[in-house]
């Protein structure tokens, strides 16, 4: 028994001994008979399409057969082959899987390299029109891979269709993107899987084409600007944003992002025109309500620190307004309703600290007065802030910035089971827990 196994290991062993060693040459040779089997009689030759994807692969793993253009006309023919027989078997079955991951991309990088490599007229005219026939296919599977959400792989098949346009065109055949508006849509979206894929330079190398022709849509310059800001060339990305900006005023996108970027810059009087602007076009939109609103909430405490008093009271009441508009859109709004809370609040604070700047050793009667009426307007701020930080609560039992609030407020109202029970509810939250339910109702 013992030598009946080491025979047929040994022959196991000469059989892939002699696979290793046979000529590529022939194997390439062997893989186009086989395709040619295959397309005589599909139905009932399918093993030898299997057959010559083997020995292509395993041909071309030789470097003497690496600069054959013989070679890559086959094997882009096969694997052009293997993709339509999966098409049309998807068109029987639109769940049947492809039996590769991208085929119709293999066989075009063939093409590709046999033409490349072609020095006859001849060959570079088939792989040409193996070209062309696999152009719809670059397309089918590039849509499959971005539906689901392959990014890299739907770049490398759109990436993979443009240079085949680019072949088409230099040699007078007819091309999937010969209309210039399918054209320029497919340089974007090249560029967009690519930007989506993390590929920044590949991505970047698209929006600039689109770019440089100098009708770019608005989709562009906010790739651009993207890419430029993620890759660190802010001033050159705040340059594309001011053009793509100054040349589409209306575009939404780009609002948005200048919006962003006026933030990330605290450059706060310069956002106002442009939330007003964005509210106009998304009127519904709560998180411009809210921005806007925030922003007039910086600029009050700007201008109360500076003790500028009349600019500081019209920007606090402008605060309000937006942050109540908020309500109104969203009257669940748990942000809204802390904004609202944190407005009155901060204020209740700014003039505790006034409170505290009263000299601790005069006992007159007028600054004992004016300690009193400070006293009284503080505790009138913080009951204004109660019952926004109340509902805010209600909404969502476990924010943490509410929480605190509820706390100090009770604290100083001296309502000390109630400051109490916001102090356990917050530790819950800090350890990580849940609060299961609201304490307040509303």
């Amino acid at each position: 028994m013992r030598k009946t196994v080491a025979i047929l290991i040994a022959l196991a062993y000469a059989i892939t001994a002699a696979q290793a060693q046979e000529d590529p040459v022939k194997l390439s040779k062997q893989a186009a008979r086989a395709l040619t089997s295959y397309n005589m009689d599909p139905s009932g030759s399918a093993a030898k399409l299997d057959e010559a994807k083997t020995k292509i692969d395993q041909a071309l793993n030789a470097e003497s057969v690496q600069g054959m253009v013989s070679a890559w006309q086959t094997k882009g023919e096969i694997y052009s082959t293997i993709v339509q027989r999966d098409m049309m078997m998807r068109q029987i079955n639109p769940s049947a899987k492809l039996s590769g991951d991208n085929d119709a991309l293999a066989a075009y990088e063939a093409f590709e390299k046999a033409y490349n490599l072609a020095t006859k007229k001849f060959e570079k005219s088939d792989a040409a029109k193996g070209i062309a026939e696999i152009q719809s296919y670059l397309v089918n599977i590039g849509l499959m891979k971005y539906e689901a959400q392959a990014y890299d792989k739907a770049y490398r098949s759109f990436d993979a269709l443009v240079r085949s346009h680019d072949i088409l065109k230099a040699e007078k055949i007819k091309s999937y993107l010969d209309d210039p508006e399918q054209y320029q849509n497919q340089l974007y979206v090249t560029a967009l899987c690519g930007q989506l894929a993390g590929l920044n330079n590949e991505a970047e190398k698209y929006y600039m084409r689109l770019y440089e022709q100098g009708n770019a849509q608005a989709a562009v310059y906010e790739g651009l600007y993207q890419i430029k800001t993620a890759k660190g060339e802010e001033a050159v990305a705040e340059r594309i944003l001011k053009e793509g900006r100054q040349k589409y005023p209306n575009d939404g996108a780009l609002l948005f992002a200048e919006i962003n970027l006026y933030l990330k810059k605290g450059e706060l009087d310069g956002l106002i025109t442009r939330l007003k602007q964005a509210i106009e076009q998304e009127p519904n939109n709560l998180s411009l309500f809210i921005t806007l609103g925030s922003v007039y909430d910086n600029l009050y405490q700007r201008e109360a620190q500076a003790k500028n008093n009349a600019k500081a009271t019209e920007y606090f009441n402008e605060a309000k307004k937006y942050y109540e508009k908020a309500i109104e859109i969203d009257p669940k709004s748990n942000d809204a309703y802390y904004s609202l809370g944190a407005l009155y609040y901060n204020k209740a604070a700014a003039r505790t600290q006034d409170l505290n700047a009263l000299p601790q050793d005069d006992y007159s009667a007028a600054t004992i007065k004016k300690y009193q009426q400070m006293q009284k307007e503080i505790m009138a701020l913080f009951d204004e802030a109660l019952p926004y930080f109340q509902k805010s609560e209600s909404l969502d039992p476990n924010d943490t910035n509410t929480l605190i609030a509820l706390s100090e407020i009770y604290a100083r109202k001296d309502d000390l089971e109630k400051a109490n029970e916001f102090k356990k509810r917050l530790e819950v939250v800090r350890g990580g827990g849940k609060n299961a339910q609201s304490y307040f109702k509303m």
